[in-house]
């Protein structure tokens, strides 16, 4: 199934809410990747340029990106980005396959 890691940032409203009434931001995430048909394997806040970090499962990346867009809508989360994730015996495979498709292209002047 496509794994996907999805990083962001709150808002300074949502900042705000969640010190005057502090909630479980990984059940909130939980919540949509469920309802967009996925799994959410992993949450971190994390430091630096992003608030936060998931990992996420699912089949299809346009439902990931619906679920996103509830997320962005709300005015709760800024700076979404998402990027595919290959564990390492996924990309073995994608190396395999290369070695595969090279034998029939021909660079320009070759």
């Amino acid at each position: 199934m496509p794994r996907f890691i999805v990083t962001g940032n709150y808002t300074a409203g949502a900042m705000k809410a969640m010190i005057d009434s502090p909630s479980d931001r990984e059940a909130a995430a939980r919540a949509v990747v469920e309802a967009a048909g996925g799994k959410l394997e992993s949450f971190y806040m994390t430091t630096g340029d992003k608030d936060f970090s998931i990992k996420v499962t699912i089949d299809d990346a346009a439902d990931l990106m619906a679920g996103l867009m509830v997320t962005g809508a709300s005015g709760a989360v800024s700076n979404l980005r998402t990027i595919r994730a290959y564990t390492s015996e996924e990309f073995t495979e994608i190396q395999k396959k290369a070695g595969r498709i090279a034998k029939s292209y021909k660079a320009p002047g070759g």
